[in-house]
Formats: C-alpha cells, structure tokens, sequence
C-alpha cells in the first residue's frame, strides 16, 4: 500500500471511530457540556466537519454547500461558535453535514495526488501555499485530536469507552482498577 492510500486508510478509520460515538444518544446528550470549556460531542463533530470541508474541499477549489449554521455564525467563528449547536439546530442535518465533508473529502483525496498544489485563504498570505499530503496530515491529527475528546465526553455521558473497553473485564475489574489509580493519586495530594 502506497504513503497515500495508508494516510487515507487512516483518516477513514478515525472518522468511523468518531462517528460511532453518536449511536444511541438522546438530543439533550448530544449537545450537553460536559466539560468546564463546554465540549460537547454535535459542536466537536461539526468542527470536524469544518476541517473537512476547509482544508480537503475548499483548499483544493471544491467547496461544498455551507454547513448548516446558525445566523450569528461569522461573528462567533473564532469564539468557539463552531463548536456548539444552538436549540433551533438539527442534530440530523450536522451529522448529515459532517458524513458529507467527509464524502466530498475522500473524492478530494481521490482525484489528487499528495503533491497537489493548493492554498488555504484563511491562512497568512506568506504560508497559504500547500498540498494534498500536507492537508491530509493535518486533518488526520485534528480527527484523532478531537477523537480523544469525543472519547472523553463520550465516556462522561453513558460510560462508554473504546472498543476494547470491555475486553479489559467486567465492570468490577475497571472500579478495581481505577480505585488503584486514585489510591497512588492520593500519595501526592497536597494537605
């Protein structure tokens, strides 16, 4: 297997990863903070989905219908206005959204090769310029980056971890097992 069909084999894993994540939730979980910066696993998913769509469509001159965002959007952008969704917002319609960066991504992928010019306007003038290969590893770190926070949240919501989470044992052995952790937690906390 070729450097790119390996970078791309990752990418697609990472998001299937991500993406499972949002089987079985309630709206309300879907959108709750749970962490004290707000993380919550729509508003991580639709950022995701931005990176999708900037850096492997628009980058390359194939953009995409915009996403679907609320009207204060261009205001909010760089105040973390990505990274949460609004009440009057489908959950369906950034889930759909998300699945559909990440199609018209692959097609990207799949129609350059890594050495494909392209340029990021959002970027300072001086360092716009890129390729494909570059883009690729940049939107796999921020899958992986922001899998481990969809992780977290994840797990905070219902308990669900990994796929290998239940191959460690049942759940008697993760209290054992986290009680040990807190126990040599507590040799260092300060009085």
């Amino acid at each position: 297997m070729d450097l790119k069909s390996r970078l791309h084999e990752s990418l697609r894993g990472a998001r299937e990863t991500n993406r499972s994540k949002f089987e079985g939730l309630t709206e309300y979980d879907l959108r709750r903070p749970l962490t004290p910066t707000g993380s919550n696993l729509l508003g991580i998913l639709r950022h995701l989905g931005g990176i999708e769509h900037a850096y492997l469509c628009e980058t390359f001159g194939r953009p995409l219908p915009p996403p679907p965002l609320p009207d204060d959007w261009e205001e909010e952008l760089w105040h973390n206005g990505d990274m949460w969704v609004r009440s009057t917002e489908s959950s369906a319609a950034i889930l759909s959204w998300y699945d559909e960066a990440c199609a018209q991504a692959d097609r990207t992928i799949e129609m350059l090769g890594l050495d494909a010019p392209g340029e990021v306007p959002h970027w300072d003038e001086a360092h716009r310029s890129t390729t494909l290969g570059d883009m690729i590893v940049i939107v796999l770190g921020e899958e992986c980056r922001h899998g481990g926070h969809i992780d977290v949240v994840r797990e905070l919501v219902d308990g669900r971890a990994g796929p290998d989470h239940t191959d460690f044992g049942a759940p008697a052995k993760w209290q054992a097992y986290v009680t040990k952790v807190q126990a040599a937690a507590d040799l260092h906390a300060t009085t």
